[in-house]
C-alpha cells in the first residue's frame, strides 16, 4: 500500500500540524517537570487532544522530576504497561493503576 504523494501545500499544512503537536507535547513535559501539571491531569485529557494522545507514556514519566530511563521503565513494568504504549492507548485500569502507583511511590505533583 503506497500513499499518494503530497502536494507542496498539503506538505506545508502537515508540517505545521506536526510542529504544533510537538510544541504541545513539549509544553506538557515542561509543566510536568515544574510541577504545574500532574500525570493524572495529562492522562485524563478531557479535551481528547490528539497531540497528548500520541505522547509516549515512557516520555511522560521521564518528564517527572527524579525519573529517568531506568525508573520510568521500572514504573511501567510494575504497573503492567508496555514500553511502546502511548497515552491514548492506555486502558481504564492502566490509567488508574499508574495514577495510584505514582501517588504512593512518587513524592510531588505526579499524582496530585
Amino acid at each position: 500500500m503506497s500513499l499518494k504523494p503530497l502536494t507542496d501545500d498539503e506538505r506545508t499544512v502537515a508540517r505545521g500540524k506536526a510542529t504544533a503537536a510537538r510544541a504541545v507535547r513539549a509544553d506538557i513535559k515542561a509543566r510536568l517537570k515544574t510541577g504545574k501539571l500532574s500525570v493524572a491531569e495529562v492522562i485524563d485529557n478531557p479535551d481528547g487532544d490528539d497531540a497528548v494522545g500520541r505522547l509516549k507514556v515512557l516520555d511522560l514519566l521521564k518528564a517527572l522530576p527524579g525519573v529517568g530511563d531506568v525508573r520510568a521503565a521500572g514504573i511501567m513494568a510494575e504497573v503492567g504497561i508496555a514500553a511502546t504504549r502511548r497515552v491514548r492507548g492506555l486502558g481504564v485500569h492502566q490509567r488508574k493503576a499508574l495514577v495510584l502507583y505514582l501517588e504512593q511511590h512518587h513524592a510531588g505533583p505526579a499524582g496530585k
